[in-house]
């Protein structure tokens, strides 16, 4: 079985939930970050993983590794930096499901990956039986320009020793200086990708493409080698781009949308673990749909781990 590890962020969640009898809206505490999606939905699969994080000394850092290791993710590869607490971020969502976000994360340890040889070193050797490592932008965001190159020559080493890169882009305005800061760094990491987990509206946005953008992502990547290219696009048909054959996915429609957090960190969950499995484009595709399906119709970025089991397996055709 491959063994996928995740690279990136998990902070604490607070998110709306019901409103009380006396009308106080109360928050519902819970722990997400789009790696830690990710990884969470992975292993709820059944694929074999490890997440790479930094966290505090405090309780809620030993409260998220508890978590991670309730759902069987290994673990061993977490830094625990003294004297800091994770990053904390806010959810508000709107009649239609669509979400904003509010963060507190300037001074989280997790903006220090890759930023000390010895940690790196501890990598090289925790990470030396993992298959693929995925990551997404929002990683490359939090932490520092050496870091980012520090990160591209481990990645680079990594796929030396025969491992795959995964990448979802995941562009967030706020958490660069520029555009073009933004446009490098992705730019750079693309180029070691295997495969690319994209957003169209976060390609058009970073890049401005004008006319047919579905186009302008293959010219603009066909350069890097990427094998293969997962195109979301919502509610519209996935597209999938290996090499100049590209294939078209139906997403199925959904009724109830409660909550639109982590539907792109758990389609990419989804794609991934059929991917590694050995299941064609088109039915990692199939499964990265019902894996988004589910969690759109509830709150938060991850939910009831028996819950979502259970109403994946009804999804299931």
């Amino acid at each position: 079985m491959a063994k996928i590890a995740c690279i990136g962020e998990v902070m604490i969640e607070l998110a709306a939930s019901e409103s009380t009898a006396n009308g106080r809206e109360v928050k519902a505490l819970s722990y997400a970050g789009d790696t830690y999606n990710t990884v969470v939905t992975l292993a709820r699969l059944g694929t074999d993983t490890a997440y790479v994080t930094r966290l505090g000394d405090d309780h809620y850092s030993d409260a998220i590794i508890a978590r991670l290791q309730a759902e069987q993710i290994d673990t061993k590869s977490i830094v625990h930096q003294a004297g800091t607490v994770p990053g904390l971020y806010m959810i508000h969502n709107s009649s239609d499901g669509e979400r904003e976000f509010f963060y507190w994360r300037s001074q989280a340890p997790a903006r220090q990956l890759f930023s000390q040889q010895q940690e790196i070193a501890m990598l090289e050797e925790t990470l030396s039986d993992c298959d693929m490592i995925y990551l997404s932008g929002i990683t490359l965001a939090v932490i520092s320009t050496q870091a980012r190159q520090q990160l591209l020559a481990f990645l680079r080493r990594f796929k030396e020793r025969g491992g795959q890169v995964a990448f979802d882009s995941n562009y967030r305005p706020r958490l660069w200086q520029t555009p073009e800061q933004a446009q490098q760094a992705m730019s750079e990491l693309l180029s070691v990708t295997d495969l690319a987990l994209l957003t169209l509206d976060d390609e058009e946005l970073l890049w401005g493409d004008e006319g047919d953008a579905i186009e302008a992502v293959k010219q603009r990547y066909a350069d890097d080698g990427i094998a293969e290219i997962v195109l979301k696009r919502g509610a519209e048909d996935v597209i999938i781009l290996n090499g100049d054959q590209q294939t078209r996915v139906v997403v199925p429609k959904v009724a109830n949308i409660v909550d639109t957090t982590a539907a792109g960190d758990t389609f990419n969950a989804g794609y991934l673990a059929a991917r590694s499995a050995g299941e064609s484009a088109e039915a990692a595709a199939a499964q990265a749909c019902r894996c988004a399906r589910v969690i759109i119709q509830h709150r938060g970025g991850v939910i009831d781990r028996e819950l979502y089991l259970s109403e994946l397996e009804k999804a299931k055709p």
